[in-house]
């Protein structure tokens, strides 16, 4: 009887072990199922991160950050590109001198204003500082000039006072009678073909000491001159010799004043002769040259007509004896 209890009770020991024994089994097992799923659950969504969130938008990103950058520093460099190309276009064009004047009418405007502030005593002095003799000293005259004007070397014509201009406007050629001989000539070839002046003005002036010292030789009353004053007048001999013959009821100094503007005629007239280069700007349209009288009384300027200048010009062209090639040997 004892040992039947004591079997029995042995047999319930057991099977309490296999009871609690598969009990923790299962748990473990249950536990280890939940913690690998933990880590798959963990490590997918990082996984994920990875695959499909960063790395593609990382891509995504570069590409649309660095395209706009090139093509902004692509535009950049064509800007870049075009700036340099005009400025090598705006030097050459510079080069061309008269292209960056006014034109000969705009320059005539120029000159008719400046002489009329002068008279009404309204004249604005400009070009006459200080700033304005620093830039004549770095810079070239040919980009500032804008006219060329031969006349007498007579005192009471103050060239760029009476035409309201200053420093590098006007290239002047001062001459007693305002002659064009060969070095007036010279000159006002350098004036109009480098230093690109679209206008010539040649100026008379009333009251003229040369043109009445010739007409008085002319006429048979003159006086005793010096040697070299001669020669140097002569050219305005056929100038006095139209206006007596033009106005043959004058007498004495009357025909003064007509010798004075036949004067500024001949003075083209030589010039045109001499002058091809003269000519042919004229004809290119790139310069005109226009005749005046300036008085010295009142400071006003008469301005002679253009159609004039022309006709001077086409009797020369049918002249035999002009000069042919514009260039030196």
């Amino acid at each position: 009887m004892n040992n039947t209890k004591l079997l029995l009770i042995a047999g319930c020991v057991v099977l309490l072990q296999i009871a609690v024994l598969g009990g923790f089994g299962g748990g473990h097992d249950e536990a280890a199922s939940g913690h690998g799923e933990a880590a798959v659950t963990e490590k997918a969504p990082v996984k994920a991160d990875k695959g499909a969130g960063h790395a593609p938008e990382a891509k995504v990103d570069e590409k649309a950050d660095h395209a706009p950058a090139k093509e902004t520093a692509k535009a950049e460099e064509v800007e870049h590109e075009a700036e340099e190309t005009h400025a090598t276009e705006d030097a050459g064009h510079a080069k061309s001198g008269f292209d960056l004047k006014p034109s000969p009418d705009e320059v005539i405007a120029m000159l008719k204003a400046g002489n009329e502030r002068f008279v009404q005593g309204k004249s604005t002095h400009p070009h006459l500082d200080s700033a304005r003799l620093i830039q004549a000293g770095k810079e070239n005259q040919g980009n500032h000039a804008y006219a060329t004007v031969i006349t007498c070397s007579d005192s009471r014509v103050p060239v760029e006072a009476i035409f309201d201009a200053g420093i590098m406007d006007v290239f002047v050629i001062r001459v007693a009678g305002n002659v064009c001989d060969v070095d007036e000539t010279g000159s006002i070839e350098y004036g109009l073909a480098h230093v690109n002046t679209p206008v010539l003005v040649v100026l008379g002036h009333t009251q003229c000491g040369a043109v009445t010292a010739v007409t008085h030789a002319v006429q048979g009353r003159g006086h005793a001159l010096e040697r070299n004053i001669p020669p140097l007048v002569d050219n305005i001999v056929p100038a006095v010799n139209r206006a007596m013959e033009s106005h043959s009821d004058l007498e004495g100094d009357l025909v003064i004043p007509f010798a004075i503007e036949e004067n500024v005629w001949q003075g083209m007239e030589d010039l045109f002769l001499a002058s091809p280069a003269t000519r042919n700007l004229v004809t290119e349209g790139k310069a005109k040259v226009v005749g005046a009288i300036y008085d010295v009384g009142t400071g006003k300027i008469k301005w002679l007509p253009e159609e004039k200048t022309l006709a001077v010009m086409k009797k020369i062209e049918s002249n035999p004896a002009r000069a042919i090639e514009p260039m030196a040997n």
